[in-house]
């Protein structure tokens, strides 16, 4: 058999099969890399089979909320429906809200920590997001129950939610048992629920457990008045609870074993970005060079980068 016989050419495959390896690859390579191997890898990133899965949370934490934006328009417009899980960080427009829920309406798993969402834009776009089973939404400083009850009304098949505070950011609060009652009414198919540093006391999240009664991981570290008894806890065997206390590893010289966060896959190579660049993409390259290596707030990554390496657990994946 003649060497074309032997082996299939990879610009042959079809676009499904290549969006399938792409998968394999970084978000920088499938956006930098493939698309100017040849023409069929450039159809196929062009195309709805690499963006299922779009993960930017860590690059959209040093990146311009206008550069987020854009970034995020293109890649969902890409995914042409198909998006099943998005993890973005820092958006600050409502409209940034609305386009997700008005064009990723199969979404599965979705965070959207340190966002500028409001209560208000959060109940519209619940309402469009009702097969959401992965929510994360820490260091939302403008939602409160409102915005849980309404995610809890219309996304009926969520099993993780993550609505982690900055112990800073709820200084001036009085209380947040209101959203871990919301939580309690709405939200009955709840398995891991992380909470931490929420002003809760120990009857909301009696009425928290008691009232999801598939939970089996419950996060309150920093919840300083929550005080369950073991003889409680004891009724729900499944039932793992963290916290109050925090143990968390606060060591700035160890710091790379307490969190994954890499500056060096922190950013996109704007210049071969989908191959050919118009001249708004052009601009981005300007303004994204122009926010390179900003200095960020270091203690708002630390809880979020370790949680899971002191629980025990790895934060759930949609079906």
């Amino acid at each position: 058999m003649d060497e074309e016989g032997d082996f299939r050419k990879w610009d042959e495959l079809i676009p499904d099969a290549l969006g399938l390896i792409f998968k394999n690859l970084s978000l920088r390579e499938v956006l930098t890399v493939a698309p100017r191997v040849c023409k069929s890898w450039g159809r196929a990133v062009s195309g709805p089979y690499c963006w299922q899965e779009i993960d930017i949370e860590e690059w959209s934490r040093n990146a311009k909320p206008e550069i987020v934006d854009r970034m995020l328009r293109m890649l969902i417009a890409r995914s042409g429906g198909s998006l099943q899980k998005l993890s973005i960080s820092g958006l600050a427009s409502d409209q940034s809200i609305l386009f997700i829920a008005n064009h990723a309406q199969a979404l599965g798993t979705l965070r959207l920590p340190r966002c500028e969402i409001n209560n208000a834009i959060m109940e519209k776009a619940a309402a469009k997001l009702s097969l959401i089973t992965v929510l994360d939404l820490s260091y939302c400083i403008n939602i409160g129950a409102r915005a849980l009850e309404a995610v809890g009304k219309h996304c009926k098949f969520l099993t993780s939610l993550r609505r982690i505070m900055h112990p800073l950011e709820v200084i001036g609060k009085l209380s947040q048992d209101d959203e871990a009652l919301a939580i309690a009414s709405t939200m009955p198919r709840l398995k891991h629920l992380e909470i931490a540093y929420l002003l809760v006391d120990t009857s909301s999240i009696i009425k928290v457990i008691e009232n999801c009664k598939n939970l089996e991981l419950l996060d309150v570290r920093g919840c300083w008045n929550v005080n369950l008894e073991e003889k409680f806890v004891k009724r729900f065997p499944k039932l793992k609870v963290i916290g109050p206390l925090v143990v968390d590893c606060y060591d700035m010289n160890g710091w790379d074993n307490c969190s994954d966060y890499s500056g060096s896959s922190g950013y996109l190579a704007w210049d071969f970005v989908a191959g050919d660049m118009d001249d708004d993409y052009a601009e981005m390259l300007d303004d994204f060079w122009e926010d390179e290596n900003p200095i960020d707030d270091v203690e708002m990554w630390f809880y979020d980068d370790v949680n899971a390496v002191d629980a025990g657990y790895d934060w759930p994946q949609s079906p």
